[in-house]
């Protein structure tokens, strides 16, 4: 889950942890310090005001989509694309998708491109199993689209993500497009303008893998220059980022005094201090207001999980690790007795925060408070029995080799398993996601191959001249006789095409055999912010590639 610099000691080294080894031997220290202990972007009189004025306008809001069954099918269309793109539709849900239901039920009978591409986008991402055959009639016998506007063929583009295995047409379609608006920007064939940066963005990333509120707050920019604008949505939009905006900066008060409460960093120097990093990772995965508390839950447990993975993969021996996976097991202040001493604090810390979570959780009403225990152990047990082969592998492995230990070892089934226990999901839902079911694996793929791709050179430069380390980029060289790791990074990258096509496949499942809506969502937002954070670079590791965007979440205003 959260590639750490893979660098091994010998085996029969002891770790020197005294202050004149000096702080963050192996990663820049944090860029946030103590940055939210003293900032307030609201006063609590202006957040009591935006919330009392936010209530009247989102049941005025409400009206005129219920109001909307009336009107034409793209101006239905544009609305539900808006509130979603600016962040409103968690208030409409019933709202929009009793409207998706009449859309869906009243058929295809769209005429241009756009509409067709805007409605396929939209049904399929809400679990509708549209054909892709509803955009033959735009393909001529050469396989062309039969269009040359920018914007229908960035909305194509978009759609054509949305796809599963075997659909031709989309992936066609998706080629197609690609071609195309890289060659419309690069002849400057797109003015500046909202559209020019509409697809730039797309090229980076289709709309449908961005994360929900990294895109708000960018769509709430481009939204106020469209002419088309409504200003009363534009002023919720607003009203609401700055709503939230003001909650998540009182989590990060209260994370900021457990971190430093803990002085994890005077003891683990070589870890990463990544907590307002972390909890801007979670609130990607649950955003929503009402999940403040599990937020909360979700940062702390990570932030252990990011330490456990820089003692386990950067800098414990075989036979410390085995001794931490051991004590983890019997989870009791005895066992800490028996560990070296920096793990001994980080233990028993554990151990104390655990438990009050469990405490809150059960004081709460959540009845699956025991899983965070479960999924805290076993977490451990996957970041061990990866070391543990990765100590004795001799021989090449392939890819499929590599990920039967470092799938779970990504610890994404972990995020996600999490988000359910602390949103009260059933038991059959949280015991479902611990088997690895397809969509789940699926996701686990993309973040560990999205990881090792990002952090390839790295990890390589960093244990020059020692055992090389072993990822699935190497893995795809060996297994392919590829010589350049450019030929490798190609091959990964189809199968987390591959992996994505799996999860939209669950999610078009009929109603009755996909999985429910909570761990589909859960899934889906948490590959998001896999593919964010690790696209182009390990921003998590080198928090100063995230300090913009995390900014624009948390500190500026809108």
């Amino acid at each position: 889950m959260v590639a750490s610099v893979e660098i091994r000691r010998c085996p029969h080294s002891q770790p020197v942890m005294n202050d004149d080894q000096g702080s963050h031997l192996f990663h820049h220290p944090t860029v946030w310090g103590d940055f939210f202990l003293g900032f307030r972007p609201f006063t609590p009189t202006q957040c009591l005001l935006m919330k009392n004025k936010a209530k009247v306008m989102k049941e005025e809001l409400r009206t005129m989509i219920v109001d909307l069954r009336s009107v034409d099918l793209p101006q239905k269309l544009e609305l539900v694309d808006t509130l979603q793109q600016l962040g409103l539709d968690y208030h409409y849900g019933k709202e929009i998708n009793d409207l998706l239901c009449g859309i869906h039920d009243a058929g295809d009978d769209a005429s241009d491109l756009h509409t067709v591409a805007l409605r396929f986008y939209l049904l399929r991402k809400q679990g509708f199993n549209v054909s892709p055959d509803v955009f033959l009639k735009f393909i001529d016998a050469e396989g062309n689209i039969t269009c040359n506007d920018t914007r229908s063929l960035l909305a194509m583009y978009n759609a054509a993500h949305i796809r599963t295995h075997g659909e031709e047409t989309l992936s066609s379609a998706m080629a197609y497009t690609k071609d195309h608006l890289q060659r419309a920007v690069e002849q400057q064939t797109i003015p500046p303008s909202i559209l020019l940066d509409q697809v730039r963005r797309a090229q980076e990333t289709p709309l449908f893998r961005r994360p929900q509120r990294v895109e708000v707050r960018h769509f709430i920019s481009v939204y106020e220059r469209m002419s088309t604008r409504n200003e009363a949505i534009l002023e919720l939009a607003k009203l609401d980022f700055s709503i939230l905006q003001a909650l998540y900066c009182q989590e990060l008060r209260a994370l900021t005094l457990w971190w430093k409460e803990l002085q994890l960093q005077d003891h683990l120097s070589f870890a990463r201090d990544r907590m307002v990093e972390m909890h801007f990772w979670m609130l990607g995965v649950l955003f929503e207001p009402q999940y403040s508390y599990g937020r909360i839950v979700l940062t702390k447990f990570f932030t252990f999980i990011s330490i456990f993975d820089d003692i386990y993969d950067s800098y414990s021996t075989l036979e410390e690790s085995k001794l931490l996976t051991m004590a983890m097991e019997r989870w009791d202040e005895q066992a800490a007795e028996q560990l070296p001493g920096y793990m001994k604090f980080f233990y028993n810390k554990v151990l104390a925060t655990m438990k009050v979570i469990e405490k809150d959780l059960d004081s709460q009403g959540n009845k699956h408070a025991n899983y965070v225990k479960k999924l805290l152990i076993d977490a451990t047990k996957c970041y061990y029995n990866e070391a543990k082969w990765r100590e004795e592998s001799e021989t090449s492995v392939t890819v499929e080799d590599h990920l039967r230990f470092s799938v779970p070892s990504s610890c994404c089934m972990h995020i996600v398993c999490l988000a359910l226990v602390v949103i009260g999901a059933s038991v059959d839902a949280i015991e479902w996601t611990m088997t690895y079911p397809k969509i789940m694996r699926a996701s686990c793929i993309i973040g560990r191959v999205i990881n090792d791709v990002a952090s390839h050179e790295r990890e390589q430069e960093q244990s020059s001249g020692e055992r090389p380390v072993i990822s699935t980029v190497e893995a795809c060289m060996e297994e392919n006789n590829y010589t350049a790791k450019e030929d490798a990074y190609r091959k990964l990258r189809e199968l987390i095409e591959e992996s994505w096509m799996d999860i939209i496949e669950e999610m078009l499942k009929s109603a009755a055999t996909r999985p429910a809506a909570p761990l589909l969502e859960a899934v889906v937002n948490s590959t998001r912010m896999l593919d964010f954070l690790y696209k182009d670079q390990d921003a998590y590791t080198d928090p100063r590639a995230l300090k913009v965007v995390v900014d624009s979440i948390y500190a500026n205003p809108i």
